[in-house]
């Protein structure tokens, strides 16, 4: 089943793109959920055009994105948690209180936005991806520390 996505949907593609699902995904998923089309020949043109309208809006959304990326620079973040005598950690770390580290820095940034590369246990150095747009993902340091 071909569709044309209207918004971006993690792991299958970003907005405008024509992809290929599975017919169950699209139908009892996608499609209920609003986040696709069925890409029949008139919904290609549509959106065609859109996207041809919207080239030049597209240029000043990934501009904004790579100064935040750039704004984000190789800055290291603390993360506070509770620790155990082992180092590991009670609870979890999310992808809110990076973002709200970021925050503390003068940098807003959705959480969803915010993934990490490998999830934080222990006390130590960890990773995060910031995916701001389709062409630009900045790479997050920061560390765990016991409260």
């Amino acid at each position: 089943m071909e569709i044309i996505l209207k918004d971006d949907v993690k792991g299958l593609g970003y907005k405008n793109d024509i992809v290929t699902v599975k017919s169950g995904y699209g139908r009892n998923f996608l499609l209920p959920q609003g986040l696709a089309m069925l890409a029949d020949k008139t919904n290609k043109k549509i959106t065609a055009e859109n996207v041809r309208q919207a080239a030049h809006k597209a240029d000043k959304i990934k501009g904004d994105a790579q100064a935040i990326a750039d704004q984000i620079g190789d800055a290291f973040l603390e993360i506070r948690a509770k620790v155990g005598e082992s180092g590991k950690i009670f609870g979890r770390v999310t992808t809110l209180q990076l973002a709200e580290a970021l925050k503390a820095k003068g940098i807003e940034v959705d959480r969803k936005r915010l993934s990490f590369d490998q999830e934080p246990s222990a006390a130590g150095e960890f990773t995060a991806t910031a995916n701001f747009h389709k062409e630009v993902k900045h790479t997050i340091n920061f560390r765990v520390v016991a409260e």
